[in-house]
């Protein structure tokens, strides 16, 4: 039996196979920028839509109102979704304007637009996937970032093939060089951001700077190390995560979506190792993430349990209050009354 020849739609749809990443009658939206990942991804589920039975794909494009390039890059997306007919949805957002508002990075105010956006298309489209265009490259950048940064399993666990059951990531297997020669091959003229060479932004003097560096003087395939580091991570994590579970079913005493009780004897009773672990899970059944908790909040927690005398609350951000009595110990996401009757 011969082998397959290599092509980069081949491994897109072994990937997505893999990982379930689709399923019959998906309706997908696929995140364009007009650069040659998102472009990439784009034409390939195109190409695929049949052979994968997609329901449906449509497209979201955010234009940040940064570059001046911006607007070129809108009418390309735009020009390009038309000639597929493709429904696109555009969206024009200050990030300047954002950054200085809510005192964040240019890069987090885009991605949270971004990510509100692609929410509020898929609420109102009956979405259930939505693709975004990182590859292999990104995962390899993503998983030195956090490593720099002192990060655990789950920040070297790097970027998952798919998260929250329905953000999926058919590129992931993909490197940025075989992108590029794909777009060539298609004829699809990306448009390249230029502030990908702007080593201000942390990500890109990890891009451009760092993983060139060490290429040449340590390992040139470094790349395909921390993939490797990553996919080996995650897979640890899977299954520590289920015994953390498992551990946390037997201190829960109640939980809705609104508030988690667990039993304080039970909890400080768990392996010191254990514990930061069942904090964290009861923040994200809470929340969805972990955003915003940094160690410092967990270790006060895990303190506060520790030496309970008497009622004792913490309010380790504006959205969570976590309050000790009668042996038992609650975490209640803090609704702010803006009204009283």
């Amino acid at each position: 039996m011969g082998t397959r020849k290599f092509n980069l739609e081949n491994k897109i749809f072994d990937t997505i196979k893999k990982y379930n990443l689709i399923k019959k009658g998906d309706r997908i939206l696929v995140a364009v920028s007009g650069g040659p990942d998102s472009m990439c991804l784009l034409n390939s589920l195109i190409n695929l839509k049949e052979k994968l039975k997609i329901k449906e794909i449509l497209v979201a494009h955010v234009n940040h109102m940064l570059r001046e390039e911006a607007e070129e890059e809108t009418k390309y997306v735009e020009d390009f979704c038309n000639s597929k007919q493709i429904k696109i949805f555009v969206k024009y957002v200050n990030i300047k304007e954002i950054k200085v508002k809510n005192k964040i990075s240019e890069e987090l105010a885009g991605r949270e637009e971004r990510y509100k956006f692609f929410e509020e298309i898929a609420k109102n489209e009956n979405i259930n996937k939505i693709a975004i265009a990182h590859n292999y490259n990104d995962n390899a950048e993503t998983v030195l970032m956090h490593l720099l940064r002192g990060s655990g399993l789950s920040g070297i666990s790097g970027i998952e093939p798919i998260s929250n059951g329905k953000y999926i990531r058919p590129l992931i297997k993909c490197n940025r060089e075989e992108i590029e020669s794909y777009c060539k091959e298609k004829k699809l003229e990306p448009k390249f951001d230029k502030s990908n060479n702007d080593n201000k932004y942390y990500r890109n003097k990890i891009r451009n700077l760092l993983i060139p560096y060490i290429k040449e003087e340590f390992n040139p395939n470094i790349v395909d190390t921390l993939n490797r580091l990553a996919e080996l991570t995650s897979n640890d994590n899977k299954i520590l995560k289920n015994i953390i579970i498992k551990e946390y079913e037997d201190i829960c005493i109640k939980e809705n979506k609104n508030k988690i009780v667990i039993n304080l004897k039970e909890f400080n009773k768990k392996e010191d190792s254990l514990k930061p672990r069942l904090v964290l899970l009861i923040i994200e059944k809470l929340f969805g993430n972990t955003k915003g908790i940094e160690k410092i909040h967990v270790d006060d927690i895990i303190k506060l349990c520790k030496n309970n005398v008497g009622n004792k609350y913490l309010t380790p951000n504006k959205n969570l209050k976590v309050f000790i009595k009668l042996g038992e110990v609650t975490f209640t996401k803090t609704i702010e009354i803006t009204s009283v009757l």
